[in-house]
């Protein structure tokens, strides 16, 4: 747990970018600020949140839109 939370502080104090791809929604929302979602037909960009881009209304319809 303790290695889990040094590298979440990690992250986020790191001045540079980090590309990062997790299935931990917790760790996801802590750092990500930036969300790049790469789709069967498309790419989604999106400069917020995790929570934010999961709540959406314009990702939620490309998302439909692509997965059609």
């Amino acid at each position: 747990m303790e290695s889990i939370q040094a590298f979440n502080e990690g992250c986020i104090n790191f001045p540079g970018i980090v590309l990062i791809t997790s299935h931990d929604h917790t760790f996801m929302q802590t750092v990500a600020n930036r969300i790049i979602e790469l789709t069967p037909k498309d790419i989604i960009d999106r400069l917020m949140t995790f929570d934010e881009y999961m709540e959406d209304k314009r990702v939620k319809e490309l998302r439909e839109e692509i997965y059609k």
